[in-house]
């Protein structure tokens, strides 16, 4: 197990940095979450991140930057890998229904095992790729998934007519905010900063637009 004191600090600074307010038990299961990350890590090779002090800042407030953002009471996170952002939004989010969204078996059965463990009722594992899921949602997660006019084309149709995508990117995509589907429109571009971590971060908002349906593509 992880040393879990200099983890809790590490992760109540950052909140208090991004000015969340999250209850003790909610903390406690998110380096659970960390906790069996680095224990599966190990063996199924979810993550580059190895280190648990990393984990905290990689991988919980790299995801929880965003919460301001999830609106509505479905989410999808598409191409999820080791449930990031999609996990830490769950707990944080108490009543969110997430479906976690991941191709790779090895990664699925983490999946299915964190959401056991960490009592996650609200959330549902998708082993599958994202044009074989069905459904629509409020919220639509993707984070280092495809680059913007391949993810709405591959998962554009899971998108609610009111609903957001959340596209969380690196540096500022100019190309790809250039190359949209037609179907699509940017809503907005925020600048993330993510205490600890030195390294760009960008939140891509989109929404449906008026002229047209959304691509699809075949898989």
């Amino acid at each position: 197990m992880s040393d879990r004191e200099p983890l809790r600090q590490r992760l109540r600074a950052g909140l208090t940095t991004l000015k969340l307010e999250l209850d003790d038990s909610t903390v406690e299961k998110l380096l659970d979450y960390v906790d069996l990350l680095l224990r599966w890590n190990a063996a199924y090779n979810l993550t580059a991140v190895r280190d648990a002090g990393e984990m905290v800042t990689r991988h919980l407030l790299d995801s929880l930057v965003v919460l301001p953002f999830v609106s509505g009471s479905t989410l999808a996170d598409v191409g999820t890998g080791a449930g990031i952002p999609g996990i830490p939004l769950a707990l944080a989010k108490p009543g969110l229904r997430v479906h976690l969204v991941d191709s790779n078996g090895k990664k699925a059965r983490f999946l299915r095992e964190a959401v056991r463990q960490l009592k996650l009722d609200g959330t549902q594992v998708e082993e599958c790729r994202v044009e074989a899921v069905t459904g629509e949602f409020d919220c639509i997660t993707a984070r280092a998934f495809a680059t913007l006019a391949d993810m709405l084309a591959w998962g554009g149709h899971l998108l609610a007519e009111k609903g957001r995508w959340l596209a969380l990117k690196g540096r500022f995509p100019q190309d790809e905010l250039d190359n949209l589907p037609v179907g699509f429109s940017i809503e907005a571009v925020h600048r993330l900063d993510v205490p600890g971590l030195d390294a760009e971060r960008h939140l891509v908002i989109i929404k449906r637009s008026a002229d047209g349906s959304p691509a699809r593509k075949n898989s």
